[in-house]
């Protein structure tokens, strides 16, 4: 059940209090992303620096957070993002959403800026901002282990950042319990402007469940079918797995995306992965399947490093970079964890900039006398380290690809492999038109996770080689999906053991909350917190010429077809799939939303803002 309050921090006046909001004002927003969105449009003042004391940042556990339901314990982490200038939401899973529940809150909702570096303490009601200036620069493990030792206790559950934050790196991340992370739109810079090094939670509450008689056998069987075969790619290799798949398929990104097949593919796969380095597989709270592998180096000069490895991060230093060596990869990993970075931005800022050397548009002595080339791991780790220091090139890199591109000019924009701002993710666009889609109209910007349209193209729903206007309802159903899952807190991997995910989603939130939800009103939801995101994007700016691929997506062509045919996106086919998704949004054909669709998915109270 909901506790129907909501804790505020205006850490400007040193003040908390709370907000009490009844659970039939939560549910139109179940929780997780939809309710962090939704707290942030009406807290935010419109055109709020992202890095200004004036940002609000949300923390937001699903429903399902401290319950049986297998995988829903992630929370929601949400701002004004400094990377894009518009919505900046990110996904954790950890104890760290079941300890903010049983202290009693919904949400969290942080707003001004400490006059020093702090912590902040919650246990419970009571509320405590600490200093912090001894922490400074320690790294994201380390004040973790440093809060919970001044607190005397093991049960404080601790979000925290590394020095990328402090420094306020525009991809900074928000990390917690040892190694799980809210990685992307640099959430982690938004906490660094607060000045707040971390978030410890304790709490005592009993999270109340409306029916567990009924809930028990439903959760039983679902988390029976996350060990089936729908699974089974997470419990073996994990998701680097897919770095054979994609270098098959010729979707992966390689050499900054010139290339989209890597001949090193074998030697940085997850099978090579798994036999050499594989110490052992760890799970998120409340999760059966256990994905994350975590990989160690034995031997060679990265001897030591060890990292948590998924498929994003691992392309972003191995294929991207023309690097073949899993060694300085997992060190690259491990850096960008307890730097706080998101490898994925990171990566790319690095691979952008090898491009940029290697065609003489930055020179020897923009690095400091370093030459970064493709191929070159050491030199890629170098520039990586410049970035969470803010250390002469690095300082650049630091605010994104970019932005970086608009101040070094010349045709580096063209090859700055960016959404909005944000950089890609592991899927070139050209031999993936949904996933291409995806990229462009998404509202954080060139994301995998929000607008996963590379399931459309591999299921073959719809053609991968060719874009057109029924690409854009099956984007929607995929992000409508998506927004429910990150609401209710339930983990993606899990979507395909569902038969009817309406129905049974449905069945364990009415059974966790006491509140009536059907299969009609959940798929309401998906749309609604969709639009709520992108009605935040319109306030802050966003016009249909933001949804945009970079030039290379459009005009370098590369063999990905069943042939090796060259593949590209054409902009005749952009413009098509786009104009499919606004359709099927139900929006005009510039993007913008009718005032009628506000009405029909609740929202009217936006109109005045973004009404069409």
């Amino acid at each position: 059940m909901y506790f129907e309050r909501i804790l505020h921090i205006d850490l400007t006046q040193g003040k908390s209090w709370v907000e009490p909001m009844d659970a039939r004002q939560i549910q139109p927003y179940l929780g997780g992303i939809g309710l962090a969105v939704r707290l942030l449009y009406d807290h935010l003042p419109a055109g709020a620096d992202p890095l200004g004391p004036e940002n609000v940042l949300v923390f937001a556990p699903g429903p399902f957070a401290g319950t049986l339901v297998a995988t829903g314990g992630k929370h929601a982490v949400v701002a004004k993002s400094p990377l894009t200038g518009m919505i900046g939401d990110s996904l954790s899973g950890s104890f760290w959403s079941h300890t903010l529940r049983r202290a009693g809150y919904d949400a969290l909702v942080l707003t001004g800026r400490a006059d020093a570096l702090s912590y902040l303490v919650i246990q419970d009601d009571q509320v405590r901002i600490r200093k912090a200036g001894h922490l400074a620069g320690l790294d994201t493990l380390a004040t973790e282990d440093a809060v919970r030792g001044e607190l005397g206790s093991e049960e404080f559950s601790v979000s925290a950042i590394g020095p990328a934050g402090e420094r306020l790196v525009c991809f900074a991340l928000i990390a917690n319990d040892r190694g799980r992370m809210a990685g992307r739109t640099g959430l982690g810079a938004v906490l660094g402007s607060k000045n707040l090094k971390a978030i410890a939670v304790r709490g005592s509450r009993t999270i109340r469940i409306a029916d567990m008689v009924g809930l028990e056998p439903l959760t039983m069987d679902l988390a029976r079918r996350c060990q089936g075969p729908m699974t089974e790619k997470y419990r073996g290799l994990g998701t680097p797995s897919n770095v054979l798949v994609f270098d098959y398929l010729g979707t992966l990104p390689t050499r900054n995306y010139r290339q989209t097949t890597f001949e090193g593919a074998e030697k940085v796969s997850g099978e090579a992965l798994s036999r050499r380095y594989v110490e052992r597989v760890v799970a998120c709270s409340g999760c059966p399947v256990a994905c994350e592998h975590v990989a160690v180096v034995r031997d060679g000069p990265y001897a030591g490093a060890r990292a948590r490895i998924d498929y994003e991060p691992l392309y972003a230093v191995t294929s991207l970079w023309g690097v073949d060596d899993l060694r300085p990869a997992i060190r690259a990993i491990e850096l960008a964890g307890l730097a706080g970075v998101d490898a994925i931005s990171a990566g790319t800022a690095v691979a952008w900039a090898m491009e940029c050397f290697e065609r003489g548009i930055l020179k020897r002595g923009d690095f400091d006398g370093l030459e970064p080339r493709f191929g070159d791991a050491e030199a890629g780790l170098a520039v990586l380290e410049k970035i969470v220091r803010r250390e002469g090139i690095g300082d650049l890199l630091a605010e994104g690809t970019r932005r970086a591109a608009e101040q070094v000019g010349g045709d580096s924009l063209d090859f700055a492999m960016q959404v909005k701002g944000m950089e890609m993710a592991g899927y070139d666009p050209r031999g993936l038109k949904t996933m291409a889609l995806g990229y462009a109209v998404g509202t954080r910007g060139a994301c995998h996770n929000r607008a996963p349209g590379y399931s459309a193209d591999i299921q073959g729903r719809v053609s991968r080689f060719a874009g057109g206007p029924d690409h854009g309802a099956a984007l929607v159903d995929l992000e409508d999906k998506a927004a429910l899952l990150d609401s209710l807190g339930i983990c993606k991997f899990i979507r395909a053991v569902f038969g009817d995910f309406y129905a049974e989603a449905s069945r364990l939130y009415r059974a966790v909350t006491g509140l009536e939800l059907t299969p009609e009103m959940l798929a309401l939801a998906g749309p609604r917190i969709c639009t709520l995101k992108k009605a935040f994007n319109i306030r802050e700016g966003w016009t249909a010429a933001d949804d945009r691929l970079p030039r290379r997506a459009l005009e370098d062509a590369v063999p990905a077809g069943p042939n090796r045919e060259p593949l590209m996106v054409k902009e005749t086919e952009l413009q098509a799939m786009i104009a499919g998704y606004y359709a099927a949004r139900g929006w005009t054909a510039d993007g913008q939303i009718p005032k009628s669709q506000l009405i029909a998915l609740g929202l009217e109270d936006l109109a005045k803002d973004t009404g069409a």
